[in-house]
C-alpha cells in the first residue's frame, strides 16, 4: 500500500479514504476500515473524494464493507465516489446495490 493510501476517521461514524483504491492497496485498507466500521453503532458515511485511482478491487472492497455494515446493522453510504468507480459499478450492474450517495 502506498504511504498515501489510508482509511481515517473524521468524526462520529464518518470516514475518509485517501489515495489509491487498487489491487495493491485493498487488503491493508480492508483491515484498517473493517475494524473501524464494525465498532460502535449508528449510520456510517465514507467519503471517497480523495481517492486518486481505483479499479475493480476497490469496488469489491466497497461491497465487502457494505456487507460488514449490514451484519453490524449500521446503514452505510459512500460519498464522492470517483467517476471511474461509478462506471465500473454500472457496467457490473452493482450500482443498484451499492449505497452511493
Amino acid at each position: 500500500m502506498s504511504e498515501e493510501s489510508h482509511f481515517e476517521a473524521v468524526g462520529e461514524g464518518r470516514f475518509r479514504l485517501v489515495g489509491e483504491l487498487t489491487f495493491a492497496t485493498v487488503m491493508a485498507l480492508w483491515r484498517e476500515g473493517t475494524a473501524q466500521l464494525t465498532g460502535g453503532d449508528g449510520p456510517l458515511t465514507v467519503d471517497l473524494g480523495q481517492v486518486e485511482r481505483a479499479d475493480s478491487a476497490g469496488l469489491a472492497l466497497l461491497i465487502e464493507w457494505t456487507r460488514e455494515a449490514e451484519r453490524a446493522k449500521r446503514p452505510i453510504q459512500f460519498h464522492n465516489v470517483p467517476r471511474q468507480m461509478r462506471e465500473i459499478a454500472r457496467v457490473s450492474s452493482l450500482d443498484g446495490i451499492l449505497p452511493f450517495a
